[in-house]
């Protein structure tokens, strides 16, 4: 598992002029296109996600065609307003979703920075072997896409 943490690694401000030269992109690249599934954290901010995670989403779209998204929104509401924005993110990166996401309230479900409620337990459990299973799926399927000489819409990604 790599994670990568806006606050301590953070992207500059994208511009499709000179976002693919800034120090550190490269290799911060290489990270992105090694991830088969991406857990796509962000707290609910007026019902839309953290500029970081929108950022982030406009550096790599290239990097997650085929590629698996789940969602986490941390929200004091239900974040189906933001899981939304991430699936139509994904969509337009031609990505996959899970059918749903996890959300949860701070106040309620977490404390002192553990998972408090056995409600979120139950939905992260759920959420983590929905991740492994269709996650190691996708990849293999995206894998045969990208190696094969079928078509489909994978086929524009193949190098």
């Amino acid at each position: 598992m790599d994670a990568l943490d806006f606050e301590t690694e953070p992207l500059p401000l994208y511009n499709p002029d000179t976002a693919y030269g800034a120090p550190g992109f490269d290799a911060l690249q290489t990270r992105v296109e090694r991830a088969d599934v991406y857990v796509l954290g962000t707290p609910d901010y007026h019902g839309s996600i953290s500029s970081a995670m929108k950022n982030f989403l406009d550096h790599f779209w290239q990097e997650f065609a085929g590629k698996l998204f789940a969602t986490i929104v941390a929200s004091h509401e239900k974040g189906l307003t933001v899981t939304d924005q991430l699936r139509t993110v994904a969509r337009h990166c031609y990505a996959w979703t899970l059918p749903y996401g996890v959300a949860f309230s701070e106040k309620e479900d977490v404390k002192n920075g553990q998972v408090a409620s056995d409600a979120l337990k139950q939905r992260l459990d759920l959420f983590v072997r929905d991740v492994r299973i269709y996650g190691t799926l996708l990849a293999r399927q995206r894998r045969a896409d990208l190696a094969g000489t079928e078509p489909g819409f994978m086929a524009k990604h193949r190098k």
